[in-house]
């Protein structure tokens, strides 16, 4: 976990600006915030340390030992909580794979006791290393989402909600329309590898309509030789690489941006356990037809 130090020097800005609403005499920060970008661990310790600065009964410092500071740095405060498909779900809850409608309805009924605290809601997915990862459409839906829009418009006092994903758009508009969003560039050195996919993205390029099945089979077999993730993963890396070398027409630029939207449709499919082989094979149907 990232110290409070180390997000502000990271994110000086960022945190500057909700430190500044933070500080106002009327509290002026928005009760719904989207931020996105590549490095969620860096989406989500941004949304902690606005809780711990929210929750802050002691010095008001970066360092600040109250036990607010400490519980959320610990991430065991009471009201400071992760809402995912496998964080606070009720005992009865049995979907596994989505933020629930029977989420949705606990987080309501919460809400309606009043609390001492701050409480800060983070919406995010997680995979099952327990890694933090972007909420999209289908890991948080349309059908949980609604039923919170009400609360999200017009939550209790002291009640503050985080949304952490990739893209804007991989979020209902009906939320995105309620939160104010922020940027998080990412601090990562990206690996940009493409060296298991070259061949089978250097047969794409001059791929025709009738060889699309071989461009599948080619795919499935190094997603049985590899991490079906790593070599759509690798897949985009190829593009963008291609895309960077500056040799593409703005027609031709668009056409490789809407195949690595494709690639990153098919990594949300694998996130909710869809079959491989049918991943690959509408993945490949949509690129080349």
């Amino acid at each position: 976990m990232l110290s409070s130090n180390k997000i502000r020097e990271d994110y000086p800005k960022l945190i500057e600006y909700f430190e500044k609403g933070i500080n106002n005499p009327e509290r002026r920060i928005a009760h719904c915030i989207l931020l996105y970008g590549n490095d969620l661990n860096a989406q989500y310790q941004i949304a902690l340390e606005v809780a711990r600065m929210l929750n802050c009964k002691g010095d008001h410092t970066p360092d600040c030992e109250c036990l607010n500071c400490r519980w959320i740095r610990e991430n065991n405060h009471p009201e400071v909580r992760t809402i995912s498909k496998v964080d606070n779900k009720p005992s009865d809850d049995d979907a596994k794979t989505v933020i629930s409608i029977a989420q949705a309805r606990m987080i309501k009924n919460d809400l309606l006791v009043t609390s001492e605290y701050h409480r800060v809601l983070i919406f995010c997915d997680k995979d099952k290393d327990g890694n933090i990862c972007p909420l999209n459409e289908i890991n948080f839906p349309e059908a949980a989402a609604n039923a919170l829009l009400k609360t999200f418009e017009e939550p209790p006092s002291g009640t503050t909600f985080f949304f952490l994903t990739k893209d804007k758009t991989d979020v209902i508009t009906t939320v995105l329309s309620r939160a104010q969003s922020f940027f998080v560039p990412s601090k990562l050195t990206e690996d940009r590898d493409f060296s298991i996919v070259k061949d089978v993205m250097d047969f794409f390029l001059e791929i025709e309509r009738g060889q699309v099945l071989d461009f599948n089979e080619k795919l499935l077999v190094l997603a049985q030789e590899h991490e079906p993730l790593v070599i759509l993963t690798q897949m985009q890396n190829y593009l963008a690489s291609v895309i960077e070398g500056g040799s593409l027409t703005r027609a031709k630029q668009y056409e490789f941006i809407k195949y690595m939207k494709l690639i990153e449709k098919a990594k949300k499919e694998f996130e909710v356990n869809m079959n491989p082989q049918t991943v690959f094979e509408t993945l490949s149907f949509d690129m080349v037809l």
